[in-house]
């Protein structure tokens, strides 16, 4: 060694006291940041060598203060560690500091069964902050009347001043809620606190007083902003919208537009919907194409809406156009956007579309399915309707109300009393007790299949009739011919407090139309206009043209006609020139035909009925000019179509239709069933009444 180096200092030896201070502030330091904390390999063993590193001393305990509340931020899922570290913190005596107490406060919110924990350790507390915590934790878990009590002890005897984050929590309870009275009341506190200036409680005010109902004070204090956001605007249009009130909703939105306000998604899609709800289709096309162009949050919602619109109105095209942008945003896999886009093409009668894009989908949900059957209710084709009801429930999804009431509405419809006697158990046995619209669907049904006596039953055992249950047994007993009965069932209606409608007035008319109650239905009509209130409309003076005209009364049935205070339809003039063919009254027949084929419709029917009225009254030049106007207006009768089952769904069979490849079959049955009825007229009258006769 040189000497140099032999009388150059020597560094000083490592000191073990500093070196070991050092480790432990560095440890300290990373269990007091929450961030730094998630990067220890195992936090709670370091939080274990600082304990036993640190001194005993009181003051040292402090030291633990920032790392246990790291640790119940970290930990505040696991139950268990979370009771340990509040009992140290008890133990320690820092249960009740200010930045620990927000924090226990918050470990046991998490668990929404020890709720009253955690309202226990905010009672007491001098500050707002547990308050607050406990408060939104509330909301969070969906207990706002919970939210409020906590809010009133908060200001109750303690008397703990809310600040700016307390008043928006609190608000928004009132709103879930729907104490206004409380709400009035955390606004004038909030304004005397002179908090009520602050854009978040502004917010939280107008979406209260919205909520709550009470749009004149929303509106109040939405113009007294001195700024506003996005969230500002949307609550104001969106109260407007919850209350029906759309044009208002509007009117606001182009404000917002106006003064160059931001507008989100929810903002577009909220007046786009409140054009559909005012039928204005157009309008909300128009919306959603200007957020498109405009580069706005197209979503899904706004896709569903585009689909619906197309839907209401039947434009395929455009239908058509919203289904490409759902494919462009790789949307089209979205449930509702899928059954909103199948719902378009089944309504605008593309059912070809609507079944492919059914067939794509692996597992149909329950509402996908649901589309598919009503799409093919609402064309009337009952054949795919019922091979799609057979398969959906032998896939095991359970049906739901809509699925039943939409094929039982279906079997009304083609009288298929087989399937709707089969929906019939699925209802009883699935306890669709509360739905009434299935109950009435059911006496429709029955009714519509001949079925009186068990259309009486379902009615007898329905416990909550109402004014449809009525007027579809009255519509039943009516077309049955048994008039008496339907008036009965609707002076019963009166009697247990239902009042009539316009509707069901037309159904009663109706049966006594179909009863030849003349007297019954002019006393009935009378009713109506001064005892009941209701403005006669063409159906009713209809059903009286028709009352008039069934019971020979053809003056007076001519007369009603020419004194509506409505034109006069086709129908109600084909009504009377059915009678007249049928009471052989030719004059007033000729002028009801002449009235008839003025009006050049397209109903072949009626001009069946007027050329069948000169044939029997041997006007061969009338009968020949009828014919003449039918082939120069291209008007052909339609064959008769009726649908037949086989024990495998609905066929469409036309008459004399042999082309049909299942025909076959289906007149192998009808002529077992003219056999049959041939067989019952063999049996006189004569035998029946041989038997009955006295023994002498």
């Amino acid at each position: 060694m040189s000497v140099a180096a032999a009388l150059s200092p020597r560094p000083p030896p490592p000191n073990p006291i500093a070196a070991d201070l050092d480790d432990l502030n560095s440890l300290l330091a990373s269990l007091s940041d929450s961030s730094a904390l998630r990067l220890l390999p195992a936090p709670l063993l370091a939080f274990s060598r600082l304990r036993l590193r640190l001194p005993p001393a009181a003051a040292a305990t402090h030291l633990l203060l920032r790392p246990i509340a790291s640790l119940l931020h970290l930990h505040r899922f696991e139950l268990r560690l979370g009771l340990q570290l509040h009992g140290l913190s008890l133990s320690l005596g820092l249960s009740r500091h200010a930045l620990l107490l927000p924090r226990l406060v918050s470990f046991y919110t998490h668990h929404p069964s020890l709720l009253p924990a955690a309202s226990s350790l905010a009672a007491g507390s001098t500050c707002a902050q547990p308050y607050n915590v406990l408060i939104s934790a509330c909301l969070g878990h969906g207990l706002p009347r919970h939210a409020l009590a906590a809010y009133r002890e908060m200001v109750g005897k303690d008397a703990v001043a809310p600040d700016a984050f307390t008043y928006p929590s609190v608000l928004r309870a009132c709103a879930e809620a729907g104490d206004l009275a409380l709400g009035r009341a955390v606004h004038e506190r909030a304004a005397d606190a002179g908090m009520d200036g602050h854009l978040y409680v502004q917010n939280a005010l107008v979406s209260m007083y919205a909520k709550c109902g009470d749009l004149s004070s929303a509106r109040r204090v939405f113009d007294g902003m001195g700024h506003r956001d996005v969230v500002s605007w949307n609550s104001m249009i969106s109260g407007y919208a919850a209350s029906g009130l759309w044009r208002e909703a509007v009117e606001l939105f182009n404000q917002m537009r106006a003064e160059g306000a931001e507008v989100n998604s929810v903002t577009w899609n909220t007046i786009a919907g409140g054009y559909i709800q005012m039928r204005d289709y157009k309008a909300a096309i128009g919306l959603i194409r200007d957020m498109v162009k405009g580069g706005a949050g197209v979503d899904f919602v706004t896709l569903v809406i585009g689909s619906n619109a197309c839907s209401r109105a039947g434009w395929l095209r455009l239908g058509k156009e919203v289904h490409g942008l759902a494919v462009r945003m790789q949307c089209d896999g979205i449930e509702s956007v899928r059954n909103a886009v199948i719902t378009m093409y089944a309504r605008c009668k593309d059912m070809e579309r609507a079944l492919m894009l059914f067939k794509m989908q692996r597992s149909p949900g329950l509402v996908t399915w649901n589309t598919m059957i009503s799409g093919f209710a609402l064309s009337d084709d009952a054949e795919e309707a019922s091979r799609l009801f057979r398969e959906m429930v032998c896939s095991d999804v359970e049906l739901n109300y809509v699925t039943v009431v939409t094929y039982l509405a279906l079997c009304a419809r083609v009288a298929n009393l087989q399937h709707g006697r089969e929906l019939h158990t699925h209802i009883v046995k699935h306890g669709f007790k509360g739905y009434r619209l299935l109950w009435n669907s059911l006496i429709d049904m029955y009714f519509k299949s001949g079925r009186l006596s068990v259309a009486q039953n379902v009615f007898d055992t329905m416990d909550d009739r109402d004014i449809i249950s009525y007027t579809s047994m009255i519509a039943g007993y009516g077309m049955q011919g048994k008039g008496t009965v339907a008036l009965r069932l609707f002076n019963q209606m009166i009697d247990n407090g239902i009042m009539p409608d316009a509707i069901i007035m037309v159904t009663v008319l109706s049966a006594c139309s179909h009863s030849g109650l003349v007297d019954e239905g002019e006393e009935l009509f009378d009713k109506m206009v001064n005892s009941f209130g209701i403005k006669p409309q063409m159906e009713h003076y209809s059903c009286m043209v028709d009352l008039y005209a069934r019971a020979g009364l053809l003056k007076k049935a001519e007369e009603l006609l020419n004194q509506t205070p409505f034109p006069s339809t086709s129908t109600m003039w084909a009504a009377l020139v059915g009678a007249c063919h049928e009471w052989g009254n030719i004059i007033i027949g000729e002028r009801s035909a002449r009235r008839l084929l003025e009006m050049k419709t397209e109903n072949a029917g009626h001009y069946v009925l007027v050329a069948n009225m000169y044939a029997a009254a041997g006007c061969w030049n009338e009968l020949a000019t009828v014919r003449k106007l039918m082939r120069d207006l291209g008007v052909t009768k339609a064959p008769g179509l009726a649908w037949a089952d086989l024990g495998n769904g609905f066929t469409p069979f036309l008459v004399g239709d042999r082309s049909n490849p299942l025909a076959p079959e289906i007149y192998e049955v009808l002529d077992e069933l003219t056999e049959q009825m041939r067989n019952m007229d063999d049996c006189s009258d004569l035998d029946i009444v041989s038997t009955e006769a006295p023994m002498e």
